[in-house]
């Protein structure tokens, strides 16, 4: 005999007949309910009752869903919150999931999905801080990482789409996994995909599949990315280089929630949590009408960065020691040990290629070392990218204070700039400048 007891769900709505159907729906899935019909009825049971779930109607007689979502956040952040608002209210939905809000639903309720959602809610793992998989296989300990580590922790427990920016090799993917397998769809599929890798005449059967007979080569039905990943989460990687025609019928499988196969006659209904990356700046991808203003907003619900290792040079050790030792286990050879100027080299070093190319360097050096130990001149690396972070400059090699002072303002503006894809408020803040010096500083130095 099961003794164990009912997970309690807070149910808010001044409407009664909302409330009856929640209630009556709920209670066929062996749940507990309690039921408020405003914000402070809702606040005054919350002090009482530990509750599992709340389902706030946006609209309430002495406040909004929204207040609510903020309060819940205040004090009992782990309790997934979902909002119902009226049908077409996507902005509100958009704004409730921003605030916190694990989901959202419309009206009319459909209680299929009524029931996906809040089974999706309950299999959310309990508080007790930050996962030890985050932990383990995000290294380092700078206040970049850590700061990521607690966003991963917040957005893992939402439905909301993440875009995840960050340089190529700065570890996205890995962002996005870690994303699916602390969240309630982590016994699902977790769908990764190229955007840039797939031939724009493939697109649309790749996504969404194709139908036999559907165009030359169709001898079989075939799924798509999406029925893949039905139930669990879709990474869109590189979504910037999907061409304007793929971007309409993606904004479209996002709405809907269904996709129609090539050459087929009905739609498939999809449950997937949609996770999209990208190296480019993609609001200036918006800008220069190269992607969606509408798309972009259904994606970058929540921006997620993710720092280059530039921004983190104090983990740049933790992360040798730890490839160090996956080389000697990978190839059954004693460790390699890096040499003190070989790890100031890699300290000093600017990793345009970011975390995979730290592994592609060490992995070089591992196999052209002699004696297990990495030398500075093992590592071959490019002088280009080498900085001499601390290092005084040579006075007896400088005639003019003034040129020398204006030449490191350059190679430092230019470098962020460089960075950043030439986007001059994001360099600015880079360099700790206000917008109208950095203006100033480049007339100056005739990069304007």
């Amino acid at each position: 005999m099961n003794t164990s007891p009912r997970q309690k769900i807070l149910i808010v709505d001044d409407e009664p007949d909302i409330r009856e159907l929640l209630e009556i729906t709920l209670g066929r899935m062996k749940l507990e309910t309690f039921s408020a019909r405003n914000l402070s009825e809702a606040q005054a049971l919350l002090q009482r009752e530990h509750f599992d779930l709340c389902l706030t109607d946006m609209r309430l007689p002495d406040g909004t869903g929204l207040e609510l979502v903020q309060h819940i956040q205040q004090r009992d952040p782990h309790l997934p919150v979902a909002m119902i608002t009226a049908y077409g209210s996507l902005e509100t939905a958009i704004n409730a999931l921003k605030a916190g809000a694990f989901d959202f639903l419309t009206k009319p309720v459909e209680l299929p999905r009524l029931r996906e959602l809040v089974s999706s809610a309950l299999r959310l793992p309990t508080a007790g801080g930050l996962s030890t998989a985050i932990e383990r296989r995000l290294l380092g300990d700078s206040p970049p990482m850590a700061n990521l580590r607690r966003q991963i922790d917040k957005l893992a427990r939402s439905q909301a789409p993440v875009y995840i920016s960050g340089e190529s090799g700065s570890g996205k993917e890995l962002v996005a996994r870690l994303i699916h397998e602390q969240g309630p769809r982590a016994s699902q599929p977790f769908v990764p995909v190229n955007c840039g890798a797939i031939p724009s005449e493939l697109m649309e059967s790749e996504f969404f599949g194709h139908r036999k007979g559907s165009f030359t080569g169709a001898v079989e039905d075939k799924p798509g990315l999406f029925q893949a990943a039905h139930g669990g989460t879709l990474f869109l990687d590189e979504v910037a280089d999907l061409p304007l025609s793929m971007q309409v019928k993606l904004l479209r499988a996002i709405q809907e929630k269904a996709v129609r196969s090539v050459g087929g006659q009905q739609e498939t209904v999809v449950d997937v949590r949609i996770l999209c990356a990208t190296h480019k700046d993609l609001e200036a991808e918006v800008s220069a009408e190269r992607f969606r203003q509408d798309l972009y907003y259904r994606l970058n619900v929540i921006e997620l960065r993710v720092p280059s290792l530039r921004e983190r040079r104090d983990d740049i050790e933790a992360l040798a020691m730890h490839v160090l030792k996956r080389l000697a286990k990978d190839t059954g050879q004693p460790e390699a040990r890096l040499h003190p100027q070989a790890l100031e080299a890699l300290k000093n070093y600017r990793f345009p290629g970011n975390v995979r190319e730290l592994e592609n360097v060490l992995e070089r050096a591992h196999t052209l070392c002699e004696n297990r130990t990495i030398e500075a001149q093992d590592l071959r690396l490019s002088e280009g990218n080498c900085t001499a972070d601390g290092a005084m400059a040579d006075l007896t090699q400088i005639d003019n204070l003034e040129d020398y002072l204006e030449s490191v303002e350059r190679k430092l503006i230019l470098q962020a700039l460089e960075e950043t894809r030439w986007n001059r408020t994001a360099a600015a803040q880079r360099l700790s400048l206000s917008f109208r010096s950095m203006r100033y500083r480049l007339k100056k130095l005739g990069l304007d």
